[in-house]
């Protein structure tokens, strides 16, 4: 396993998580002006060495891949979905192996355990708080998609309040695509479902989140890219400092 600081200056790799921890925050403590508290730091570095031994699945890109099939997270679908975020998201980026899709549901908040985020997101998936779907390629989870009422998401509970009613809206907060399969073609098979889909739902409109700047990583693109969201006439309905907020009526 293996623990990067998050400045990604400094790579520590061992068997031992405990003495990776310990390497870790001497090395935070020598050389960054940080405001987290240590506990929150450690947390995160346990969950970054769990995540790095955990999400073991493929990190090379593909040069084709064959037919996406889409389908709703039901019930008899979140195994797959576990499968998915436990193991083939993020091998490549350990630092979001504790996400499992829950931020935008409850916006910036403390470092928690990931098994506590997990089990958080199988309720809501079972309980209906959390609506989204699975990409798969050769009947294998490769892609995910959190397309919930925006009313659902704290991150966005403050945008566009002279707009539509939230509940109205399905916001398409993230795409996660596992390494294999991206620039392949699965975000927008995704966001076409969405958009599909959306009317049946009982939504008047679709919104996306993409981010204005993009560095060029593949984890800066997980709220899609503006591109994707323009070529299905997505229009812009506000601006904020790191994000735009489109919107396509029904």
């Amino acid at each position: 396993m293996w623990i990067e600081c998050f400045e990604k200056d400094t790579r520590y790799d061992g068997a031992d998580i405990d003495a990776l921890i310990e390497q870790f925050i001497e090395h935070v403590r020598a050389t960054h002006d940080v405001p987290y508290p240590e506990a929150e730091m450690r947390l995160w570095a346990r969950n970054f060495a769990e995540a790095s031994a955990r999400e073991d699945g493929p990190t090379e890109r593909l040069p084709s891949i064959g037919s996406i099939e889409i389908h709703p997270v039901t019930e008899e679908r979140i195994d797959d979905w576990l499968r998915f975020f436990d193991r083939d998201a993020f091998p490549d980026n350990p630092d979001w192996g504790s996400c499992y899709c829950l931020h935008p549901h409850t916006g910036d908040a403390p470092e928690r355990p990931w098994r506590d985020v997990r089990a958080d997101m199988i309720e809501r998936l079972r309980a209906g708080a959390t609506l989204g779907y699975l990409a798969y390629v050769d009947g294998r989870a490769a892609g995910w998609v959190n397309a919930s009422p925006r009313s659902t998401y704290a991150k966005y509970a403050g945008i566009d309040p002279h707009g539509p009613a939230p509940d109205a809206i399905v916001g398409v907060s993230c795409f996660v695509i596992a390494p294999p399969y991206r620039r392949h073609g699965v975000s927008s098979a995704l966001l076409d479902r969405v958009v599909t889909d959306a009317a049946a739902r009982g939504a008047e409109h679709i919104e996306g989140y993409p981010r204005r700047e993009a560095d060029g990583e593949d984890s800066a693109a997980f709220c899609g890219p503006r591109s994707m969201f323009d070529a299905r006439s997505f229009a812009p309905a506000e601006e904020h400092e790191h994000y735009t907020v489109v919107r396509r009526s029904l």
